[in-house]
């Protein structure tokens, strides 16, 4: 059996709510992917405790379906992929550079996922990605067109290629700031598939190295049409749709896990200490 028939359908569907189509087509892509984003939070709970998270159908079915948990990129764009590849999509696994704050796209290193995917009768590539855990994730999948802006729900994207030497695009992708309408690089990828060994390593490193940005400090996120909501160690921000931003500290262990529950949809393990 392979590893996207082992993907419950029915169970994922309902747990981010969607009740629409199921064809592998350009609407059934948009709405899952929307679905997935608003159903399903963002968080590094396992990695936290410097612990690298199965990446197994199974155990992903059993931690961000069945249970009120998320996960980080790797669960989720791998999760994703199986859906899609249920649905009949053809998904390409692409691992990119985050550049959020980086002077130079070199200086980071791939370790991000991303997801390529194509529909049968379509000729048009999509760029698809539900596990990016910041103000500028797609809500939406968008073409796999340089220079073009796209409005993925309550967003505004755009890819741009980028020179540099290799024998491959460089793609960048870039989000809009929701007031200010500067544009602001995300990550940076080429269309090279990787594959499952390949994202395991990452994964390792990522959960378990404690030079890792997720290992030392909480970070959880939560996506609505009303807002975005992130806490990242002890600093709660909410981004409404209108780009107004409202940032206070949490400072109470207790207070925090009650945000996890109630704002996140998170139960975080019992005993583990979630504020540094």
């Amino acid at each position: 059996m392979s590893d996207n028939l082992r993907f419950d359908l029915d169970a994922y569907l309902r747990r981010i709510g969607w009740e629409g189509e199921r064809r592998a087509d350009l609407a059934t892509l948009r709405g899952v992917h929307l679905a997935h984003m608003r159903g399903i939070p963002f968080e590094n709970l396992d990695a936290l405790r410097r612990t690298a998270p199965s990446l197994e159908p199974a155990d992903l079915m059993a931690k961000l379906v069945h249970s009120r948990r998320g996960g980080y990129c790797y669960e989720h764009n791998t999760l994703f992929a199986g859906v899609l590849e249920t649905l009949g999509f053809k998904v390409t696994r692409l691992a990119a550079r985050v550049v959020v704050g980086a002077d130079r796209i070199e200086s980071r290193p791939r370790t991000h996922m991303a997801l390529l995917v194509e529909a049968p009768g379509d000729p048009q590539p999509y760029l698809a990605d539900v596990g990016f855990g910041a103000i500028g994730a797609l809500l939406e999948p968008v073409p796999l067109t340089a220079g073009v802006e796209f409005r993925d729900a309550e967003r505004r994207h755009r890819l741009v290629h980028v020179p540099h030497d290799g024998p491959l695009d460089l793609w960048l992708l870039q989000a809009q700031d929701q007031v200010k309408g500067d544009w602001a690089d995300q990550y940076a990828f080429t269309v090279e598939p990787f594959e499952k060994p390949d994202f395991e390593v990452i994964n390792w490193h990522i959960g378990t190295n404690p030079r890792s940005p997720f290992t030392q400090r909480v970070y959880v996120q939560s996506i609505t049409a009303e807002r975005h909501l992130l806490l990242d160690a002890r600093l709660l921000t909410e981004t409404r749709a209108d780009g107004t931003v409202v940032e206070r500290e949490v400072t109470e262990e207790a207070e925090a896990r009650r945000l996890l529950a109630e704002e996140f949809g998170i139960d975080a393990p019992d005993g583990m200490r979630l504020l540094p």
